[in-house]
């Protein structure tokens, strides 16, 4: 079963790929596109949730989406349709880190994909490359919200505490204006969303070939979670603008 179908199955009940909720995203979605006719920039937008936000609220925004998933591009220009946005919405498959444009956005958006970069810095750098004077970037990116555990490292991978992760944004030469530090609540919401999603398909379509392979996804994704990483890892999103120009 590939990551791209784990991932639309698991996100069917929490189509923001982030542990944030909707008001959280409409918060800093206001913060970010003050005017409502800024050029924004999604690198590594899945099916393309927070563009498809920006978007319906703002008729003057014009959104560019980037991702490697045909899945959740097709998710993205499906629901553009039937929104009506299609004609604001532009959309590539390629990697994120090899985006090229005719002109700077407004706004970055990077959140859960740095990854994608090969890092925090890198990514920032890479967002930088995109960015219009006196525009902003949306950073969200993982922290250890307490020390981790040799299991929560091998399954998270290596991440900073929050001040650190601040630290090292700020040294690299950005200002954050706005933030949010997601919830317990929010974290869990998101988790229960993606174990849940998958493991009711899985019991909804008992002779599927991937059936099995789903629910045991979904039960070792929620094994992990509640045993490991749920009482270490924490979520920000992070507006940013450059301290200097």
């Amino acid at each position: 079963m590939n990551r791209e179908l784990i991932s639309h199955l698991a996100h069917a009940h929490h189509p923001v790929a982030a542990p944030l909720s909707d008001t959280a995203v409409a918060r800093l979605l206001d913060r970010a596109l003050p005017r409502g006719t800024e050029r924004v920039l999604d690198l590594g937008c899945g099916p393309g949730e927070w563009l498809l936000r920006a978007l319906r609220d703002r008729p003057g925004t014009r959104g560019v989406g980037v991702d490697v998933s045909a899945t959740a591009l097709d998710r993205a220009a499906s629901t553009a349709r039937a929104l009506g946005l299609s004609d604001r919405l532009t959309l590539h498959r390629q990697p994120a880190a090899d985006h090229t444009a005719p002109h700077p956005y407004d706004l970055v958006l990077s959140i859960g994909a740095t990854h994608a970069f090969g890092g925090l810095l890198p990514t920032l750098d890479a967002l930088r490359a995109h960015l219009a004077p006196g525009g902003h970037v949306l950073l969200g990116e993982g922290y250890w919200e307490h020390p981790p555990t040799p299991g929560d490292l091998d399954t998270i991978g290596p991440l900073a505490d929050l001040p650190t992760t601040v630290d090292q944004v700020t040294a690299a030469g950005w200002t954050p204006v706005y933030g949010h530090l997601s919830t317990r609540e929010e974290r869990d919401d998101y988790e229960w969303s993606w174990t849940g999603s998958l493991a009711a398909w899985a019991l909804d379509h008992p002779d599927h070939p991937d059936s099995a392979e789903a629910l045991a996804t979904a039960t070792a994704h929620r094994a992990e979670w509640l045993g490991g990483y749920r009482s270490t890892w924490g979520f920000a999103t992070l507006l940013l603008r450059r301290t200097t120009a």
